[in-house]
């Protein structure tokens, strides 16, 4: 989803780091493991185990990833408005799958829809900050985002996620302390509806990771690049679908 540099080496940015480093690439294939093994969980597994909510912890490494490689991807783009289109058609057709596999009403995209749309209010959010608005404009702009992402999966924590990282772009201090400023809001929207808290810990997962981001995109080709993007709503038709086999059998 994102469109990663070749190389980085400004001082103290994405100079070479000893190591394991990883490129948005595979950063993308991380995410993508942790989120079907989370789908699977809340699909397939019983909510009332105990070990329920422990599995599903890896799985909230993935929504910080596909944030911060949207915010990448504002920075690294050839066409800002292209993005967005992609990103907003994309939304619009994980819709169905993501309400069918979760058990949504899919005429009802006002109360749930897919994370998709989050990560596009976010990109939206982070372009009127880069905007000469008036602070009030920008914030209210901003704040309309939030608002808009209501109802999608991850909500105006993926916005938000997506403006931080943008705006401490190659700062990788700032954007963990960022990142863990959001995971404790996160966190303390379970314990205003009253929800588990101990799954959202998972959120921490994902900052050695994004810590570890060498600024490369890794291989390049339109099959990598659009596979991830139809990954995402395909993988949860497949889940649908052996859920009404297992379901019929």
């Amino acid at each position: 989803m994102a469109y990663g540099r070749e190389s980085l080496n400004a001082p103290g940015q994405y100079s070479r780091t000893a190591g394991i480093t990883f490129t948005s690439n595979q950063l993308k294939l991380i995410a993508v493991i942790a989120m079907v093994f989370d789908h699977c969980m809340i699909v397939f597994m019983p909510h009332e185990y105990a070990a329920y909510q422990f599995l599903r912890m890896p799985g909230k490494l993935t929504a910080p990833i596909m944030c911060y490689l949207i915010a990448e991807g504002y920075y690294h783009t050839s066409n800002l408005k292209k993005y967005m289109a992609r990103l907003f058609v994309m939304a619009l057709i994980s819709h169905f799958p993501f309400a069918l596999c979760l058990e949504y009403d899919i005429f009802r995209f006002w109360e749930a829809t897919d994370v998709l749309w989050s990560l596009l209010c976010g990109l939206i959010a982070l372009t009127v900050y880069h905007k000469n608005l008036p602070v009030i404009v920008k914030s209210g702009l901003i704040g309309l985002c939030c608002l808009l992402a209501y109802s999608a999966d991850w909500n105006y924590i993926a916005v938000l996620m997506v403006l931080f990282f943008g705006i401490f772009h190659e700062e990788k201090n700032k954007q963990t302390l960022a990142h863990i400023g959001i995971s404790a809001l996160y966190m303390l929207q379970a314990v205003y509806y009253a929800s588990p808290i101990l799954s959202r810990v998972g959120i921490l997962f994902s900052i050695p990771l994004l810590r570890r981001y060498n600024g490369q995109r890794g291989r390049k080709s339109k099959l990598i690049q659009w596979g991830f993007y139809w990954f995402y709503p395909v993988h949860l038709l497949i889940i649908y679908f052996i859920k009404q086999l297992i379901e019929r059998a």
